[in-house]
């Protein structure tokens, strides 16, 4: 699975696609942010509509830096997401 890194206010964040389907297939992608590792680690998820191709993988990698700050400024805490199991972290 591909990642980038993403620094947000001097915090480094991994990003990658979740896996996960929704109900719009390829029309709508789910994205999880994550920083830290363990008991520290803290989950952010978004989602987003790909203009160009409809793969995850690839509409990942044509993402912007930019677009992928934005998303983030988007993103709900992962306990609220399906995509990172509802954690905590």
């Amino acid at each position: 699975m591909a990642r980038r890194t993403l620094t947000v206010e001097s915090d480094r964040w991994e990003v990658y696609p979740s896996g996960r389907v929704t109900v719009y297939g390829r029309d709508q992608f789910g994205l999880i942010f994550e920083h830290g590792t363990g008991p520290q680690r803290r989950r952010r998820v978004t989602h987003f509509s790909p203009l160009g191709a409809r793969s995850p993988e690839r509409a990942f990698a044509e993402l912007s830096e930019r677009e992928l700050h934005e998303l983030f400024r988007q993103s709900q805490p992962g306990w609220t997401a399906p995509e990172a199991d509802y954690a905590a972290h």
